[in-house]
């Protein structure tokens, strides 16, 4: 038998699965990095049904919602519950220098990732300059 001695945590729990998370969203933590071509974003969503993965793309935020449940069952009973169930979301800002129209996501042991490439404007580029030489530079005298 497990027991706890922080009876401030106890609250929080007990307020949490009497609400869960649908009146405030818990919120996902997130690691961004680039890598060459491509911006990568991981999600943590450990127990989560992928298929309550929800990600869409207005402008330039970026919306993940995702669901996780306890189980439930006549026979099933909590001894202890940390994890918080219920919704999860997270917005990120997204810059212009993104091609959010190719972006990729994929979830694989609890994490979500998304990989976005950077748009083909936003990379560096040579600019050539041409030169005309067909005698119209000034005479000197």
């Amino acid at each position: 038998m497990l027991m706890r001695t922080d009876p401030f945590r106890e609250i929080d729990r007990a307020f949490e699965q009497l609400a869960g998370t649908a009146g405030r969203p818990a919120v996902m933590h997130v690691d961004a990095i680039r890598d060459g071509d491509w911006f990568n974003v991981y999600f943590d969503l450990p127990g989560v049904d992928p298929d309550s993965i929800d990600i869409t793309v207005e402008r330039n935020v970026l919306q993940v919602r995702a669901e996780r449940h306890r189980p439930a069952g006549d026979a099933v009973e909590t001894v202890l519950a940390e994890r918080p169930t219920g919704v999860f979301s997270r917005q990120l800002y997204l810059g212009d220098t993104l091609d959010t129209d190719k972006l990729e996501a994929s979830y694989d042991s609890g994490v979500l990732r998304l990989r976005i490439p950077v748009s083909d404007r936003a990379k560096p580029r040579k600019i050539s300059v041409s030169f005309d030489d067909s005698g119209s530079r000034p005479v000197k005298g």
